[in-house]
């Protein structure tokens, strides 16, 4: 089921701590593998292809969506996690599932839906992540969601804070929210996620930026990290400065880039697990992360997240269109909190049950939060239509 070889630090799937809901083991897949199939085959993974990282779905066909990242994240997951030795098939599915649970309109989404759940438990998007594969999905009859592996679980759950961990440990003790708590690590696969997350992110949000033109090569020339492999490649290729040239440059850029920083953590990963030397997956849970970049590139990897920071996500264009998106979701809960028969899919219903239930299960509140967290671009801006008759997006 899986000829890689692994290292006695990595997760097997032989050992896995098993599922919250038992089930006999698949008679040609591994469990990682077959979590990685649950997550391809769900509703919620089908909806990232309308869902946006920078740019908005209606802007452009060509930018990167949710769904895209999460493939690009696998693939650099996947290529590190072979040199080191460690769990591809739960690299892969960590990668595919860990923005399942975000908003439509990226991190405005997330941020306007955290404001308007802050008292009622606020919005974070890794647990709604948790909880799109925990209890949103209705693929089967014998429970809610997808019924994943703890280590799959455990790295879909990046980030948490501790009143969320609190709960999680008390419904799941000894669960994915323990680490939270004891300040332990996840698994070097899921760390090796958290890393991979980032080299995509940075790399995809340069070619999507200057192919918006609102970022130009000229100015990418600042930031080192990119500026050393453009120089490279007109060293090796100087016609890429002319004609249609300068698109090939870009990517030719980012190429060797992206190259640089994946040897760079298997060097650097490397050599601490070599220091550390764990013995299990759970020894190198103990111990302080693993998974990182070299000393230079974690300080030029930082310096490109400035620039990104100030010249792409606060350009005023993007910063008009996230607040548009900040007004739909605001409007799309009030709109659903006043009238949540206006919701469907069953959420009117659930709704509902909420509202006369006896406070065990989720509030009226968390119900919106959660059909809301599972709209498409397109679908949020459409619904915002229908219930208040007004067009936010040209």
């Amino acid at each position: 089921m899986n000829s890689t070889p692994r290292a006695a630090y990595a997760c097997d799937p032989q050992r896995t701590r098993g599922r919250r809901h038992p089930e006999s083991p698949a008679p040609t897949r591994s469990d990682y593998q077959r979590d990685r199939d649950r997550i391809v085959h769900s509703t919620a993974f089908r909806r990232l292809v309308y869902k946006t990282q920078v740019f908005l779905n209606h802007e452009g066909d060509l930018f990167r969506t949710r769904l895209t990242h999460s493939l690009e994240v696998a693939q650099l997951g996947r290529s590190i996690a072979r040199s080191l030795e460690l769990e591809e098939d739960l690299v892969e599915a960590i990668a595919l599932a860990h923005d399942l649970g975000h908003t439509p309109f990226g991190h405005a989404g997330q941020d306007e839906l955290h404001a308007c759940m802050a008292a009622h438990g606020g919005f974070e998007h890794n647990l709604q992540s948790l909880r799109v594969v925990d209890r949103l999905e209705e693929r089967y009859p014998q429970y809610d969601g997808l019924n994943l592996t703890f280590e799959t679980r455990e790295g879909i759950l990046k980030h948490c804070s501790r009143a969320h961990a609190v709960a999680l440990e008390a419904a799941e003790p000894g669960g994915v929210g323990r680490r939270f708590l004891d300040r332990t690590q996840p698994s070097l696969e899921a760390q090796l996620c958290n890393l991979a997350d980032e080299i995509a992110y940075n790399a995809h949000d340069i070619d999507d930026g200057v192919r918006s033109g609102l970022v130009t090569l000229e100015q990418m020339e600042a930031v080192p990290l990119f500026d050393r492999y453009r120089r490279e490649a007109l060293a090796d290729h100087p016609g890429l400065a002319q004609g249609r040239g300068p698109r090939r440059l870009l990517h030719e850029a980012i190429r060797r880039m992206l190259s640089a920083q994946v040897y760079d953590v298997i060097a650097a990963t490397g050599a601490r697990l070599a220091a550390a030397a764990p013995q299990d997956a759970d020894a190198a849970r103990r111990g302080p992360a693993l998974v990182c970049f070299g000393d230079t590139m974690r300080a030029e990897s930082a310096v490109l997240k400035r620039f990104l920071m100030h010249n792409l996500y606060r350009h005023p264009q993007v910063m008009d269109m996230t607040g548009r998106a900040r007004r739909v979701v605001r409007e799309l809960f009030d709109a659903y909190r006043a009238a949540p028969a206006e919701m469907r899919g069953g959420y009117a219903d659930k709704a509902a049950a909420a509202a006369a239930g006896d406070g065990t299960g989720p509030s009226p509140h968390r119900v919106v939060a959660d059909y809301i967290a599972g709209m498409t671009d397109r679908f949020a801006a459409r619904e915002h239509e229908r219930l208040t008759g007004q067009r936010v997006f040209g």
